[in-house]
């Protein structure tokens, strides 16, 4: 592989002799400053019954969508985040978005949640129960938790209950995806997504609870993980069936599905990066070194196959098995997991290539992704770097952005609503 001479060519010329932007406190206020104005621009976000909804480009509920599970999870976290920093404001929309996971979007009858609610409130059956959104739930709860937001300990105690019941293969140690609405019949596929989350997930609970059994379970996604890296070059196969063997052609008639892309999605290569960083400090075992190595594995895959590859600065969405880009759109979420991910490398290996690729996505953030006019973050960009919507319309999402302005301020071992609620955000 070639990315990190790669990548060190292309980090500033001054990061070797200045102090990385993480080590200065004008760039820690402007991480501040910036989280304070994504949680202002989704003030509108909960909506009347409990819940969060999917909102437009300015910032308004798009009614047609309904409300999401995986939505109104990630706004119960970031803003219960909000209300350990203090943010006035916070407070009502963790609390608007906690009563839709309390109550409507909880199954009463058969445990779980809903994949969401439809426009006119009544719940999604037809999707099924998935892991990505019990994960989620698990993640909410914990930040909700550490909050003392009402009602959020019942629902973290419930959340795992139906985790370890119903998503958790203790004969794997992995997390299977699916069933269906009524807990009766398993999907036979299996995918690295939710794991993925689940494993960010129980990192959160691990923290919330003292439980280290989470940790536990943490540790085995992470050698599973460690594998698929290096069998596979760093481009970790997504899909699998349920014996874990991967799929690597599914969806390639539909290769943007905006939850189970075909091929390598260059974005979950930097967030695993970060993630079993957390992981090996969270533990204190770096399992002989393979964390580390596995994380700089994925990180250089990731920067090699993806970014500005197409003549243009970004990374693209996904790529082929061999490194070639598939679906060009760039990501917000990809280039904020990148950020997150070179922040913790840099703080990891002490490397200066990672701080200057710290700043230079900044920037491409700032120059790009960023609405600066109205607010939060611009989803999907085109190849060429302007706002598009193929994928993702509108502005759903601000859990990968507020974490990026988080991140970079708070210890690796920790996760991130028990490193606010000690009070270790740097300043």
């Amino acid at each position: 592989m070639t990315a990190t001479g790669g990548a060190q060519a292309d980090a500033p010329a001054s990061v070797g002799t200045s102090r990385p932007w993480t080590a200065r406190a004008t760039h820690l206020a402007w991480l501040d400053d910036h989280a304070r104005a994504l949680l202002a621009f989704g003030r509108r976000l909960v909506v009347p019954g409990g819940g969060a909804a999917y909102l437009d480009d300015v910032g308004l509920p798009v009614p047609g969508r309904g409300v999401q599970t995986w939505i109104t999870c990630r706004t119960v976290h970031v803003y219960a985040l909000g209300v350990m920093l203090g943010i006035p404001g916070c407070e009502p929309v963790a609390r608007g978005a906690l009563a839709g996971l309390t109550g409507p979007l909880h199954d009463a009858e058969h445990s779980g949640w809903f994949h969401g609610l439809a426009a006119d409130g009544a719940p999604e059956r037809g999707a099924g129960k998935s892991c990505y959104d019990h994960a989620f739930v698990l993640l909410a709860a914990s930040s909700a938790a550490l909050a003392g937001l009402p009602g959020a300990r019942s629902l973290l105690d419930d959340a795992c209950a139906v985790f370890l019941e119903r998503f958790w293969d203790d004969r794997s140690g992995l997390a299977i995806d699916a069933w269906d609405a009524g807990f009766r019949t398993v999907d036979p596929y299996r995918g690295l997504n939710a794991n993925m989350h689940a494993l960010e997930a129980m990192l959160a609970v691990a923290d919330a609870t003292g439980d280290r059994a989470w940790r536990d379970r943490v540790a085995r996604i992470s050698r599973f993980v460690v594998g698929l890296a290096t069998e596979h070059g760093g481009r970790l196969p997504e899909h699998f069936d349920a014996s874990w063997r991967p799929d690597l052609e599914l969806n390639a008639d539909r290769a943007d599905d905006p939850f189970k892309p075909y091929g390598a999605t260059v974005g979950h290569g930097l967030e695993w990066s970060r993630l079993l960083l957390q992981v090996e400090a969270a533990t204190g075992d770096d399992m002989s070194g393979d964390l580390r190595a596995a994380a700089v594995l994925l990180f250089d895959r990731a920067v090699e196959d993806g970014w500005a590859v197409d003549g243009a600065p970004g990374f693209v969405y996904t790529t082929d098995w061999a490194g070639s880009p598939v679906v060009r759109a760039r990501m917000h979420w990809v280039v904020a997991e990148g950020i997150a991910a070179a922040d913790a490398l840099h703080r990891r290996t002490g490397a200066p290539r990672y701080a200057g690729l710290y700043a230079r996505w900044w920037d491409y953030a700032a120059e790009h992704v960023i609405d600066h006019d109205r607010g939060s973050w611009h989803h999907e960009l085109d190849p060429e770097n302007q706002p598009a919507g193929a994928v993702w319309p509108g502005k759903p999402d601000l859990y990968h952005a507020v974490q990026a302005t988080l991140l970079p301020r708070l210890p690796l071992g920790l996760s991130i609503a028990r490193a606010i609620h000690d009070g270790r955000v740097a300043s």
